[in-house]
């Protein structure tokens, strides 16, 4: 079950999943008062989503993961588990994941289910947008760039009006940046089984520099909200000018068509340095 739920990805939704927390309470670390409600977001967030969604996926992508050297070690291939079985799970989680919910608040389990529903409509036919060019990309984007900070602010404020919705278009340009070079790494045997993802569709190049040009975009946002001191605090505007550039030819050399995830790491890790400065200086802790 743990290796079903790749506990390595439960903190690419944790992360956005705090990002979230801290612009609803512009603290560091939210009152004593809140923690028990939003460790139980977290364990959603984490652990069951992911468990729901990776599950539910395994079992329809099957086919192509038996073509899939990089696969060859999951539970569903190696025989750890039975394709019944994990689609039991994937149920069972599904199901926690919303129950749980609930324990947080009546917006926040809203936006679990529809997460939910939307990982089955990207795994199981006759839906599967995970072979539909364009909605593959933006099922990952818009879950991890907005729906992730907005279960966040729910578990605090279940009142959305007042979120910041410009931060939410920032992160899902910069989550299509980081995740269109992982199609590629799939390309072949996607191709192989005739699932039309953007990566199959538009070719290794073109889907590169769609994924290039969202994070220039994503870069160039970020500047622009600092001079004009929306979200992003006008002090830091100078980090802002240094930082793009350098997120930009870093995404050029650590990625490229020929993409590595150990370059998606070590990028993704670069651009934690002027988030982690965001929050100290959101929360006037510099």
């Amino acid at each position: 079950m743990l290796a079903v739920g790749r506990p390595a990805f439960w903190v690419v939704s944790i992360v956005p999943y705090y990002v979230g927390i801290l612009l609803a309470t512009r603290q560091l670390v939210p009152p004593l008062e809140d923690w028990p409600r939003l460790i139980i977001g977290a364990v959603v967030m984490g652990p069951l989503v992911w468990l729901a969604v990776l599950a539910i996926n395994d079992a329809y992508d099957l086919p192509s993961d038996r073509l899939n050297p990089r696969k060859a070690k999951s539970p569903l291939l190696d025989g750890r588990i039975t394709l019944r079985a994990v689609k039991r799970l994937a149920f069972a989680a599904a199901v926690a994941a919303v129950g749980i919910s609930l324990h947080v608040g009546v917006v926040f389990a809203f936006g679990v289910l529809l997460a939910v529903l939307l990982g089955y409509a990207y795994s199981v036919p006759p839906v599967r947008l995970k072979t539909r060019a364009g909605f593959d990309v933006a099922v990952n984007a818009l879950a991890l760039g907005a729906f992730g900070p907005l279960a966040g602010w729910a578990a605090v404020n279940p009142d959305l009006g007042d979120f910041p919705w410009l931060m939410g278009l920032q992160g899902t340009l910069a989550a299509v940046g980081l995740y269109l070079p992982t199609t590629l790494a799939d390309l072949e045997a996607d191709r192989a089984a005739g699932y039309q993802t953007i990566a199959v569709r538009f070719g290794a190049r073109t889907t590169y520099r769609i994924g290039f040009g969202a994070w220039i975009a994503a870069a160039a946002l970020s500047v622009v909200l600092a001079a004009t001191g929306t979200i992003i605090p006008r002090s830091m505007l100078v980090l802002e000018v240094v930082m793009v550039p350098v997120l930009i030819v870093a995404y050029r050399r650590l990625i490229g068509p020929r993409q590595s995830f150990k370059g998606i790491i070590v990028l993704a890790s670069l651009f934690l340095f002027p988030c982690g400065t965001f929050a100290l200086t959101y929360t006037g802790v510099l």
